[in-house]
């Protein structure tokens, strides 16, 4: 391979997305993100059988791969990149090091809503803390930090590590961010006990009974929909 696996990526990335491209799909896929971000148009199906090309026959990426093909993503105009970024760093999260989190900060901040960054905290965040536990620490400074992305992020980190959910930090995490101004925050909380919820019932309930009346009736009837 004559380019750097970034070259090639984004080069088999760009010719497929461009090839792919629907104006009148892009419009409404816009609007939908209340029109913070342009697209291409590209359904999610399509899209993720186009990535599956682009990838094929590709060498295993080191972690400066995994960063370089990531920022590159990020500084493209559409969202579709931004998706295909996600998707990538989630199916190789494991050739990353601690340090990689430093790289999932900054995507974490930078164009920010709900589509990247859940998918970044529940795939990327949560596999790195999983592979390395010195990052909880970092968990711990990002629960109070004044993005309210980043403590999103902290907060629905654990989402599927199912029993090895450090429940400690789960509850600490959402009574410590109860009140929250943010919507986004407070729903964080709901959808992490409500998952939570799918491994240990009691535990949550538990937790409910307990310090349900610190948290926002939001995060309350959403960690209790399916008690």
């Amino acid at each position: 391979m004559t380019h750097s696996l970034v070259d090639e990526i984004m080069e088999r990335l760009v010719r497929s997305y461009e090839a792919a491209r629907d104006p009148e799909r892009a419009v409404s896929a816009a609007a939908y993100m209340r029109d913070q971000f342009a697209f291409l148009g590209i359904a999610s199906p399509a899209r993720r059988a186009l990535d599956r090309v682009v990838r094929a026959g590709l060498p295993a990426p080191t972690e400066e791969d995994l960063s370089a093909v990531a920022t590159a993503c990020w500084e493209r105009k559409e969202r579709e990149y931004q998706y295909f970024a996600c998707d990538w760093l989630r199916a190789h999260v494991a050739n990353a090091g601690p340090n990689f989190l430093l790289t999932a900060h900054t995507l974490i901040t930078t164009k920010s809503w709900w589509d990247t960054v859940d998918a970044l905290a529940a795939h990327v965040v949560g596999g790195l803390v999983a592979r390395h536990p010195q990052l909880r620490v970092e968990m711990d400074a990002w629960v109070e930090d004044d993005n309210m992305w980043v403590v999103r992020t902290a907060i629905l980190h654990q989402l599927n590590y199912r029993q090895e959910t450090d429940t400690d930090r789960l509850f600490g995490y959402c009574t410590r961010q109860a009140g929250h101004p943010d919507f986004f925050v407070r729903k964080a909380i709901g959808w992490a006990l409500r998952q939570y919820a799918r491994t240990n019932a009691e535990a949550v309930r538990g937790y409910l009974s307990q310090q349900g009346h610190v948290l926002s009736p939001l995060s309350v009837r959403e960690a209790a929909k399916h008690l």
